[in-house]
């Protein structure tokens, strides 16, 4: 047992008199209160060192007479008789552990797994995971620090702890569901009417930090459009608006017969321009303010693709990871009993987004199927045998590429013999990977949750096939260094501080944050592909287009996933066996389309095409304008 400083919380003399009332029950010899105990564990060895370390805090108080008085019908040790104290040499003597009540500085770099904390008047040593403390955790869960030898054992017992492994679960699952005051980063504007309308949001939706970031991107990328005409500053207010937004309970069944519940959500942002299509997310940190901006940012993808159709987005907070696959079937059946009846190739078609993929697709189309009674329309992603175009899956990766060698041929440039980095190792990020390789590139990392893997010599098909094989057994890409020598894996770390040519960010939204960006400029990086939705934070993009770095918006570059999405339902596609030449050469021409018309809507309202922004504003303003016109023959829609 613990007990507390005097100056870290107890300021009572009865609370005083409780802690040694307690310790006695727990078999501790009180010496003084404020200063070290002895906890009685057995046989062991004293560090000698120990009762000489300084300690955190002011020096220990004298104790006052009135803690004496409170005290007095307590023997201490030191006020023993003579003759006590030789009957005690006498006695077998415990050999002790020194146990201290205030955290020694020397521990807070060992034990990175507690902290200091007072609770209801009393300091404590907490697990920084669990934010618990006690016996819950280990054996003795204050003492043996004393003992240098010791640490590293206690620390793999707390570790080991069932408490603290599912404290660790717990938090895991929880870390992203858990609502923050996230500061929103509000970017100036020149025009103050644009400003209204951010300000308008934000007073709307203050607690949707994705959703008002993407906001403000398109507010800034428009804003010479509404200053030539304030129309479209209505128009804006209600897109910004969704069209319908649906949150429902999932609830479902696991193989053990205990019962779960989940959030699901669709948000059909805008069908002016026709039946929505969007992705459909199963991730921990899936909320509305995610859904929003992703049918948000999906509304300007599929109009500015050369197929008009509305955007939507939606998915939930369940994780597939490390389920089942009946587990996750009975999730997706849940799922697809409250939605099926706002999806339809007239309504709305989710297609693979982050944690869905061919397995997940197949179930929820499969429910759909039995509770819509037909077999009208398919939704866009598996690659099975009811899904129309071979190359679906492989559709937004390669588009990447295509988009990134535009580029470069406009610079006179190509992709051949250039070191590029990618973030992810999903389906999205293999897929660039492959067709980077088929370019002449030099591939060099990949990443996920826990780190990033860097290989020197570049990846080639068959390390491609070594990678997918590492994430469908679930395992680390730690594992890819145990057998290529000249790779290593960095935890907690990111790639962009590698030495590249081109980044390719495929991973989640604001993966790159300032310094992030810094080292990428750092780093040589010249073009910036994004892969996933607004995966710079808006302080990268400032630090990005101060040093003439490219970024070319995933609204542009990421639109293959929506041409193959509509070649796959077209009715002539499905009727027919592409083959992948055909297919890529269909893909590439829709991406030239989606480049063109970024660059001259960009040119059409001042913008230079070498500017580092041009993209990113022409594709915004290309999409908007195409939506805008639809949304004012509509009337007020």
């Amino acid at each position: 047992m613990l007990l507390p400083a005097s100056g870290l919380g107890m300021n009572s003399a009865m609370d005083d008199m409780n802690l040694i009332q307690h310790a006695q029950r727990h078999h501790l010899v009180v010496r003084e209160i404020g200063e070290e105990i002895d906890l009685e564990i057995g046989p062991g060895d004293d560090d000698p060192s120990f009762s000489n370390a300084p300690l955190i805090g002011g020096p220990s108080r004298e104790p006052s007479a009135e803690d004496h008085d409170e005290s007095k019908h307590i023997v201490m040790v030191s006020q023993l008789p003579n003759e006590d104290q030789d009957m005690s040499k006498t006695q077998p003597v415990k050999r002790k552990k020194k146990v201290v009540k205030r955290w020694r500085e020397e521990w807070a770099d060992t034990y990175k797994w507690a902290y200091v904390d007072v609770k209801e008047g009393t300091a404590r040593i907490f697990c920084s995971v669990c934010r618990e403390y006690g016996r819950k955790h280990r054996r003795n869960p204050y003492g043996n620090e004393g003992s240098r030898n010791m640490q590293m054992s206690a620390l793999e017992e707390h570790n080991n702890s069932l408490l603290h492994k599912e404290a660790l679960r717990l938090q895991m699952a929880s870390k992203d569901k858990i609502i923050v005051d996230k500061p929103v980063y509000v970017k100036a504007l020149m025009s103050k009417t644009a400003g209204s309308i951010v300000e308008a949001a934000l007073k709307r939706d203050p607690h949707e930090p994705e959703f008002i970031q993407s906001v403000q991107v398109v507010v800034h990328a428009l804003e010479r459009v509404i200053a030539k005409n304030s129309h479209y500053v209505n128009i804006m207010e209600r897109l910004l608006e969704p069209e319908r937004m649906i949150l429902f309970r999932v609830p479902w069944v696991d193989d053990r017969g205990e019962t779960h519940v989940n959030r699901g959500f669709r948000v059909q942002f805008n069908q002016a321009l026709g039946p929505c299509r969007g992705g459909m997310r199963f991730h921990l940190s899936m909320n509305l303010s995610i859904a929003k901006f992703l049918g948000f940012k999906q509304t300007l993808k599929n109009a500015l693709s050369p197929y008009k159709i509305g955007g939507a987005a939606g998915g939930s907070d369940f994780d597939p990871k490390g389920k089942s696959d009946n587990e996750i079937m009975r999730f997706c059946q849940s799922f697809m009993n409250e939605i099926y009846r706002y999806l339809g190739p007239d309504k709305d078609l989710p297609s693979e987004e982050m944690g869905v993929g061919t397995r997940e697709m197949g179930y929820l189309f499969g429910q759909y199927r039995r509770l819509a009674g037909h077999y009208q329309g398919s939704f866009t992603g598996p690659r099975i045998f009811w899904s129309g175009s071979s190359l679906r899956t492989e559709a937004t990766g390669y588009g990447l590429v295509f988009f990134a060698q535009l580029i470069l041929a406009d610079m006179n440039k190509e992709l051949k013999g250039l070191r590029c980095a990618v973030s992810g190792s999903g389906k999205i990020a293999m897929h660039v990977l492959e067709k980077l390789i088929a370019y002449g590139a030099l591939p060099i990392t990949v990443s996920d949750s826990k780190g990033y893997l860097v290989d020197e010599d570049g990846f080639d098909y068959m390390k491609i096939s070594f990678l997918r094989d590492i994430k469908a057994q679930q395992r680390s890409l730690r594992d890819y260094s145990k057998t290529y020598a000249r790779s290593k894996y960095y935890d907690e770390a990111k790639p962009w501080n590698e030495r590249c040519d081109v980044a390719f960010p495929c991973a989640s939204q604001n993966e790159i944050d300032q310094s992030d960006a810094i080292n990428l400029v750092n780093s040589g990086c010249r073009i910036v592909v994004e892969g996933s939705n607004m995966p710079c934070t808006p302080e990268a993009v400032d630090v990005l287009r101060k040093a003439n770095v490219l970024i070319a918006p995933s609204m542009a570059a990421g639109a293959g996933g929506v041409v193959a999405g509509e070649l796959e339902l077209n009715h002539e596609c499905n009727s027919m066996n592409w083959s992948p030449e055909d297919f890529e050469s269909k893909l590439q021409e829709a991406m030239k389309q989606t480049y063109q018309r970024a660059l001259k809507a960009a040119t059409d309202f001042g913008y230079q095409k070498e500017s580092p922004e041009a993209l990113e504003h022409g594709a915004v303003i290309s999409a908007f304008l195409t939506v805008a016109q639809a949304m004012t023959d509509q009337g007020c829609v």
